[in-house]
C-alpha cells in the first residue's frame, strides 16, 4: 500500500464487495449531506446513508457504486464501509438501471413475502375462529 494513498474495502454482511489499495479519494454521503476523504485526513467513523459512494483510484479513475445504510470507517490509510447492500457500475446510467432493477426484484420478492403471510394470516384467524366456535 502507498504511503500517500487509502486502501478500501467495502463489506457486505456475508463478503468483500470490493478491495482496492491506491484510493486516491473518497466521497460518501451521511444522513447531515456528503462528505470527501482524502489520504491525510484524521481517523473518524461517520453512519453512511443510501445513495452513491465515490472512489477514485489511478488505475480505475472514478467507481460508483450504490449502496444502503451502513457506517464508515477511516483508521490511517484503511478506509472500510461496511453496508447492507451494494450495486457497482461504471458510469451513473448503467448504475441507476441496475439499481431500478434491483428493486425491482426486491419488490417482486417482497409482493411474494406479504401474500405469503396473508394466507397465514388468514389461516391462523380462520383456525382461531375454528376454537372458538367449538
Amino acid at each position: 500500500m502507498s504511503a500517500a494513498l487509502m486502501t478500501l474495502k467495502v463489506l457486505l454482511p456475508f463478503r468483500v464487495f470490493v478491495e482496492r489499495d491506491n484510493v486516491k479519494r473518497i466521497v460518501a454521503e451521511t444522513p447531515h449531506g456528503s462528505f470527501g476523504l482524502l489520504p491525510h485526513r484524521l481517523d473518524c467513523v461517520a453512519p453512511v446513508a443510501p445513495g452513491i459512494f465515490t472512489y477514485e483510484t489511478e488505475t480505475d479513475g472514478i467507481v460508483y457504486v450504490a449502496v444502503d445504510e451502513g457506517v464508515l470507517v477511516k483508521a490511517g490509510a484503511l478506509v472500510l464501509l461496511s453496508v447492507r447492500n451494494a450495486i457497482g457500475g461504471a458510469d451513473l446510467g448503467s448504475l441507476r438501471i441496475e439499481v431500478e432493477n434491483h428493486f425491482k426484484r426486491l419488490g417482486e420478492g417482497e409482493q411474494s413475502t406479504r401474500n405469503v403471510l396473508t394466507k397465514m394470516e388468514m389461516g391462523f384467524l380462520r383456525r382461531l375462529a375454528e376454537v372458538r366456535r367449538e
